[in-house]
C-alpha cells in the first residue's frame, strides 16, 4: 500500500485542504486549456532538455503538472536540518580523503572504495579549497513512504541538475493560478540564484581582492542542460562563458571581453572533471582551461564545486553516509539511507542474485534512471540479462529494497490519479549553508512506474512549502 500525500484514513491531510476544492471546481476544459498554456510557456521560455545518444527532438519538454506538491513547515523544517547535516558530514569526509584521510584509518571506510573510485583526483590531495567546502551545491534525493518516513536515494555532490525546474515551475504556477498564492502562504523560492551567487562569492580564493568576479563555466549549447546554464548566469548576473572565453596567465584566470582580459575569481563550473584543464586531465579536452588546476591549487581562482567532489555521492559511498555523520559529526543521522546490499560483498551479492524478482539494481557510477534494474517491474528475461551483467561485475552494482514511494495527485489522461513522485532540495555550502524552502519534485507520469527521471518518461512539478 502506498502512502497518499493527500489523503489520509480521515480524509484530506491538512497540507491539501486548499487545493481539495480547487481540484474538484475545475471543468475538465478548463485544466486541458491550463495544461495546453503551461506548455506553450515552457516553449516559449525554452525550458527543454535534450537526451544523448537519442535521436528526436532536441528541444523535447519536460513533462509539467500543474497539481503542486505540499509540505507543511514542520515537515519542511525536518528534512532542512537533516540535508543540512548531511551536506556537512559529506564536505567533512571530502576534505579528510583528501588530507588524513581518518575516517580510512579507523576502518569505518574501504580504502579501495576511495583511492580506486574514478571520481577520485590525485591532482587536488593535500588541497584544502576555501572554507573547506568542496561540494557548494549538494543535491539530495529523497523519497517519502509514510506520514514521518523519509529516505535519502542518493546524494549529489558535483553538479546537480534541475533547479531552473524548480524556479519556472513556481513562475509558471503563479502565472496561471495566482489565486492560490493569493490565498495560501507558500514560502517562496525565488531568492535561489540571489543565494546561489552569495555563496560562491563567499569561498572566493585567498588571492581576491574587491568583490569576486563570478562566471558559470558551460560546455555549450549542445549540453542537455545548457538551458538552466545560461538561465542561472542570467538570473545571478554573471557571465556565462565556455573554455574558450577563458586563459591562463600568471597566477590568475582570465575572462575574455571586448575591454580587454578581466580576471575571473569563482567559477562554478557545469562541466564533468576529466574536462575542465587538459593540462592535467584528458589531454583531448576542448572544453576547459589549460593550466587551470596550477591557479586552482596556488589559490588563485576558486571552482565550485571542486574536482574530485564525486567520490563522495559514489552509490558504494553512498552506503557509508550514516557513519560520516557519527564520525565527523558526532551526531545521529537525521535522516535514513535506503537499506543496500553491495554486490562486492560476497554474502550481499547471493542474496541480490536470488531476490532479483525484488529488488531495485543500480549501476554504482549510474545516473538518470539508466543502468538500473526495477525487479518487480522486469520481464524474467531482464532479470536474466542483468543477472549476468552482476555476476560478470559484481563491483559495479548496488541493489535496493523496492520502496513504497509515496503519491501525489496527479492530472492526467483520465482525470487526477496518484503518481509517485521523488524530491530533490538543494542545500548551498560556503560560509554559511542555505536551504531554499522546496525543490524538484520529480513525478512518474506512467501509472504504477516507480522511475521518475525526465529522461525516463518522468515530469516535475511545483513544490511548495506553507510557511507559518
Amino acid at each position: 500500500m502506498y502512502f497518499n500525500e493527500m489523503y489520509d484514513g480521515d480524509g484530506v491531510r491538512p497540507a491539501y485542504r486548499a487545493l481539495d476544492g480547487w481540484m474538484r471546481d475545475m471543468p475538465e476544459e478548463l485544466r486541458t486549456l491550463k495544461q495546453s498554456e503551461a506548455e506553450a510557456l515552457f516553449r516559449r521560455i525554452g525550458i527543454t532538455f535534450a537526451v544523448y545518444g537519442e535521436g528526436g527532438d532536441p528541444d523535447r519538454l519536460i513533462p509539467f503538472d500543474m497539481f503542486p506538491r505540499v509540505f507543511t513547515d514542520t515537515e519542511w523544517r525536518r528534512l532542512e536540518r537533516g540535508i543540512i547535516q548531511r551536506a556537512r558530514a559529506l564536505n567533512a569526509f571530502l576534505c579528510d580523503v583528501y588530507g588524513r584521510a581518518e575516517i580510512i584509518k579507523a576502518g569505518i571506510v574501504p580504502a579501495h572504495l576511495v583511492y580506486c573510485n574514478e571520481a577520485y583526483e590525485h591532482a587536488v590531495v593535500g588541497f584544502r579549497p576555501p572554507k573547506d567546502v568542496y561540494s557548494h551545491i549538494v543535491g539530495i534525493d529523497l523519497v517519502r513512504t509514510g506520514p514521518d518516513e523519509f529516505f535519502v536515494l542518493e546524494d549529489n555532490c558535483r553538479t546537480p541538475s534541475g533547479v531552473s525546474y524548480m524556479l519556472e515551475n513556481r513562475e509558471i504556477m503563479m502565472r496561471m493560478f495566482p489565486h492560490l498564492f493569493q490565498e495560501n502562504r507558500i514560502a517562496p523560492v525565488e531568492s535561489y540564484p540571489r543565494q546561489l551567487n552569495r555563496t560562491l562569492a563567499s569561498v572566493a580564493p585567498e588571492k581576491c581582492t574587491g568583490e569576486p568576479n563570478v562566471v558559470i563555466l558551460t560546455p555549450g549549447h549542445f549540453n542537455s542542460a545548457y538551458y538552466e546554464h545560461s538561465f542561472l548566469a542570467d538570473m545571478m548576473g554573471v557571465e556565462l562563458v565556455e573554455g574558450q572565453d577563458l586563459f591562463v596567465e600568471g597566477d590568475f584566470v582570465w575572462m575574455k571581453t571586448t575591454e580587454g582580459p578581466r580576471k575571473v575569481d569563482v567559477i562554478y563550473r557545469r562541466i564533468d572533471d576529466a574536462y575542465i584543464d587538459p593540462l592535467c586531465f584528458r589531454p583531448d579536452s576542448m572544453l576547459g582551461i589549460p593550466g587551470l588546476m596550477n591557479v586552482y591549487r596556488s589559490g588563485g581562482v576558486t571552482i565550485c564545486s571542486a574536482p574530485g567532489a564525486g567520490v563522495a555521492d559514489d552509490k558504494a559511498i553512498y552506503t557509508f553516509v550514516p557513519e560520516m555523520v557519527r564520525f565527523y559529526l558526532g551526531e545521529e543521522p537525521l535522516l535514513n539511507n535506503v537499506p543496500t546490499w553491495q554486490c562486492a560483498k560476497p554474502d550481499d551479492l547471493k542474496y541480490v542474485l536470488s531476490h532479483l524478482a525484488e529488488l531495485v539494481v543500480k549501476e554504482v557510477h549510474g545516473s538518470g534512471g539508466y543502468g538500473m534494474l526495477v525487479g518487480p517491474k522486469a520481464s524474467e528475461s531482464q532479470i536474466a540479462a542483468f543477472r549476468a551483467k552482476i555476476e560478470a561485475r559484481p563491483h559495479n552494482y548496488i541493489a535496493q529494497p523496492t520502496l513504497a514511494l509515496s503519491t501525489c495527485p496527479t492530472f492526467v489522461e483520465e482525470g487526477v490519479a496518484p503518481r509517485h513522485v521523488d524530491l530533490r532540495p538543494y542545500c548551498l555550502v560556503g560560509e554559511d549553508i542555505v536551504l531554499v524552502p522546496g525543490g524538484l519534485t520529480r513525478v512518474a507520469l506512467v501509472d504504477g512506474s516507480l522511475v521518475v527521471n525526465s529522461s525516463q518518461g518522468g515530469g516535475v512539478k511545483d513544490t511548495w512549502v506553507l510557511a507559518e
